[in-house]
Order: structure tokens, then sequence, then C-alpha cells
């Protein structure tokens, strides 16, 4: 079954009209680059990521320098009431993310990856804005873009999108509606997102604290001999990792032998798994996406790790870590440490967590960060006897449960708060508020 863009506005009041866009608006995709030509006109340039993170485009903004050319200063120049809109991205679901221009700015020029919509005089900036927020016109936006890696929107469907028109009084008066009423939802997930990140805060100061003072406060410090902290209490070890844990790899088996690939029965944690262990809210490692055969463990560098194994994930998501529950294998992209005698796998991976900032130096490369193995096997731990290891787990992990479990209530709260958001202007510019419309 096709879509029917104009279905989903629904049932629309009395003087209501539902009308392609270009009969009440132009429509200009810019082609002004940040590149600086000899001869042009010094500009300020709103860019894709000025239109992508604010609802609204003022003249204090920070905006990157340009050039123009007169001819492009005179059409791309930014005006109040305009509404800029993303059309390029390398994400489907960043097409048609829209700003409003609430001023006039002469000296500032819409950009690259932008389109401009320049409201009639039978169209509103500010109730299109909201407009193109909504599902109603924000889905055909998205549905009309194109590409595989990276989606565009033309000009095309752009232009021939459906809008739902009131008159001109409805107009505003849904816009100052949802000015005022999305401006207090935002400011009270502003202060859930506050909340959200003071947790994470505690959350890594009551690790950090518990793997390198222990649960005692008057118990006696010393030097500890590492980067990464100071002191330590003064009966505790400290020394390189592989004093007391086996640092093994992982390994994929070759995908041009299909043998190698079948039967497979073997857990195999890989990157597409590291989801998983991403919130560090996750002790443990779960299902794997993919698994592998005995044949093609049999035939590549990887090994099956004995439960409690701890993996530290060492390439692209670098840092992020979590315990075997089952004997498992892990792909090339994780270091994997087999603990000893002296060591518990619930410690070791606390000090992982701790460690976070630590693991961020020690990475590597512009674009692809990698702990290297000499970095992995240099590290250098402190840790108290077995039953204090064992006591301060205990401790911490019920503690952070305490924290998570108000974490996810908060979380929870925030996100029905953004979908009343979106079911609210998506009512509102559907003609789904009574008292708007009269």
């Amino acid at each position: 079954m096709s879509f029917d863009p104009a279905n989903s506005y629904g049932r629309l009041p009395v003087g209501w009209r539902i009308e392609r866009l270009k009969f009440f608006a132009e429509v200009r995709n810019s082609n002004v680059d940040k590149v600086i030509s000899e001869g042009e006109v010094p500009v300020r340039l709103c860019n894709y990521t000025d239109v992508y993170y604010n609802d609204r485009i003022t003249s204090d903004m920070d905006f990157m320098e340009g050039s123009a050319s007169d001819a492009e200063l005179a059409r791309f120049s930014l005006k109040s009431g305009q509404v800029l809109l993303t059309k390029d991205s390398e994400s489907w679901q960043d097409i048609g993310v829209p700003a409003f221009v609430a001023e006039d700015m002469p000296g500032v020029v819409c950009g690259y990856h932008l389109s401009i919509l320049d409201p009639g005089p039978e169209l509103d900036g500010g109730y299109l804005a909201w407009l193109c927020r909504s599902a109603a016109l924000n889905d055909q936006f998205k549905l009309g873009s194109n590409g595989v890696t990276r989606f565009g929107l033309g000009q095309y469907p752009l232009k021939n999108a459906l809008v739902a028109v009131p008159p001109i009084e409805v107009q505003q008066r849904i816009a100052r509606f949802l000015d005022e009423k999305t401006a207090r939802i935002d400011a009270l997930i502003e202060k859930k997102q506050v909340l959200l990140e003071r947790l994470a805060e505690k959350r890594q100061a009551l690790i950090t604290r518990a793997v390198t003072q222990g649960l005692n406060p008057d118990v006696p410090m010393k030097p500890s001999g590492l980067d990464w902290v100071e002191q330590i209490p003064a009966h505790w070890q400290s020394g390189n990792i592989r004093r007391f844990a086996m640092m093994k790899t992982g390994h994929t088996p070759s995908r041009s032998v299909p043998e190698y690939w079948d039967e497979c029965t073997i857990p195999w944690f890989t990157l597409a798994d590291v989801w998983q262990i991403r919130d560090g809210r996750r002790w443990y490692l779960g299902e794997t996406s993919e698994r592998i055969s005995e044949l093609g463990l049999a035939n590549s560098a990887a090994e099956l790790l004995p439960v409690g194994t701890v993996i530290l994930s060492r390439t692209a998501s670098v840092g992020f870590s979590g315990i075997m529950p089952v004997p498992m294998a892990t792909s090339q992209d994780f270091w994997n440490w087999v603990c000893g005698p002296n060591l518990t796998p619930e410690y070791l991976l606390l000090l992982f967590r701790a460690m976070t900032d630590e693991f961020e130096l020690s990475t590597n490369g512009s674009t692809h960060k990698t702990i290297y193995q000499g970095i992995a096997a240099g590290l250098r731990i402190c840790l108290p006897g077995v039953d204090e290891q064992q006591q301060i787990s205990k401790y911490v992990f019920a503690a952070l449960n305490d924290l998570d479990a108000v974490h996810a209530k908060v979380s929870e709260s925030t996100e029905t708060l953004r979908s009343y958001r979106t079911s609210l202007i998506t009512a509102a510019v559907t003609g789904q508020v009574p008292e708007l419309n009269g």
C-alpha cells in the first residue's frame, strides 16, 4: 500500500486546507560552502550543526566564517520568519530537522546541506517550523529523501510536500501555544538531564573511591606508584596486571571458508554486542549476535575462554568491559583477561570501570581509536586481598543497583515528557487542540 501524506493529517477543522508547500513558501537549497574564496564578501555561515542542535537561529550564535558572492548574499541571507531545514545527512533520521530564524541577519548566510523555506503571506514561519517538527510533515521529508550511505532531500519532494494550512491567525495562535508549552516541557527535561548527569558522576565516583580507597575511610594510605591514582591503602599491593591475570586476545575465523561458519554453537562476542556494556550498567555479557563453530575456532587465533573472563574493548568503542557468564570467544576487538587466584573477575571489572580516563589517554589513532597490545599488557592496577575484593564488589554492586533504579525512573519520566512533547506538536498542527481553532 502506498503512503498517502494527506491521510497523516486526519480530519482537519473547517477552514483548514491541505496544499503543497510550494504554493505557500519559496524553497531554496543553499550551495554556499565554508571555503573562503578571493573576491567574495566575508560572511558568517549558518551551517548544518547550527540548525541540527538549535530550534531557533539568532544573531548571537557562534557562526563560522565564510564568504559568498553578491548573488549568494542576496539569495541566502537569513531573514526573520524563515525556516532552515537539514537536507543532507549520513542518517536518514536526521533529514528534515528544522530551525526557525528569529531575526533579520544580513551578514549571516545559509550554508550548504541546508534548505531555506521562505513563507509567503498566507504562512506563518513560526507555525511552519512547528509543522516541520510534526510527524505529519517530517515523515514526508524522510520518505522523500534518497541515498544509501548518505541521504539527500531534493527540491521536488520538498516543494511538493503536503502541508496543513489553517487561517493565518490560527497559525500564529498555534505557534505561540507551542512556544510556551514546549518551553515548559524543555525546562523539565533539562532538569532531569542534570539529575541524570549527577547520578552518572556519583556512580563513577563510587566505583573509583571503592577500588582506590576501599570501604574504610580511616585506613592508612601510601603512595600507589600508579599513574591514575596517587594513594592506596597501605596494606594493598599494586603492579602490572599480568601478575594477577592472563591476557588473551580474540580473533575472527576466515569468512572465506564456509565450513568454519557451519554448525555454530560457541558464543562469540563482537563489536556488534558492545551496546550491552556501553552504558556501564551491565556486569555480565548477554547473548551474542553471532556464534562460531568448533572448526572455525580451531583454525583461528581465537580461544574458548572460561567463565569469569573479563573483556575490554580495544578498538572503535574503546574501554568498555564486562564479564563472561559462560565460556565464550571474542573477536580481535577485545583484550581478554583470565583472572588468577589473587584477583576476582568482579573486582577487575570495577578496576576497568574506574580506569576509563586512563584508557582514553592510552588510545592511539585519530579516526579509529585503539588500545595496542603493549599498552594493554603494561596496565598497572592496585588491589587488596581476595576477601576484601569480594566485600568491596558486593557493596559496590548493591549501591550501584540502587543508583541505577533511580536512573531508570528518571530516564523513563524523561522519555515520557519527550513523547508528550512530540504528540502535543502533532496534535496542535493537525487541529486536534480545539481551543486553538476558535
